[in-house]
């Protein structure tokens, strides 16, 4: 596995971000296609087909962001613990979720700084990003 940083750090998983969302997308056209061209005696079928992929549509994009927001409330818990243990003290109230989950890829030796600048400056996630002098790797993020 190369070494991560912020040009490589974004992870896409290929079966669930393309094959599957070009399947849905395929799906869902088909179906529309298959309702147009329905005659009486295969209309409700065709509307079950189209209701079936909204229903994958739906899924699709819910499934992705629930387990997004599980993943971001761990950063948050994990990023303020760290922060603590290294300083002492409880994380800015102001800090943004955006701005933690871009602080977990900083060192332990500019964390503080980082994220003292982050709310002072209302940085974005990106700009506390390109930031980061020594880029601190999660390999496992969703």
């Amino acid at each position: 596995m190369s070494t991560q940083n912020y040009q490589n750090h974004v992870r896409y998983v290929p079966g669930f971000h393309y094959v599957t969302s070009v399947a849905i997308l395929a799906l869902l056209g088909g179906s529309v296609v298959n309702l147009i061209q329905a005659t009486p005696e295969n209309v409700y079928s065709a509307a079950l087909l189209l209701l079936a992929s909204i229903i994958f549509i739906s899924m699709f994009y819910y499934l992705r962001i629930f387990a997004l927001r599980a993943h971001d409330k761990a950063i948050r818990a994990e990023e303020r613990f760290r922060y603590y243990v290294l300083t002492g003290k409880q994380m800015d109230s102001r800090q943004r979720m955006s701005q933690i989950i871009a602080l977990r890829f900083a060192s332990d030796e500019e964390l503080e700084a980082l994220a003292k600048r982050a709310v002072e400056e209302k940085l974005s996630g990106k700009a506390i990003k390109e930031s980061i002098r020594q880029w601190r790797p999660d390999y496992n993020q969703v």
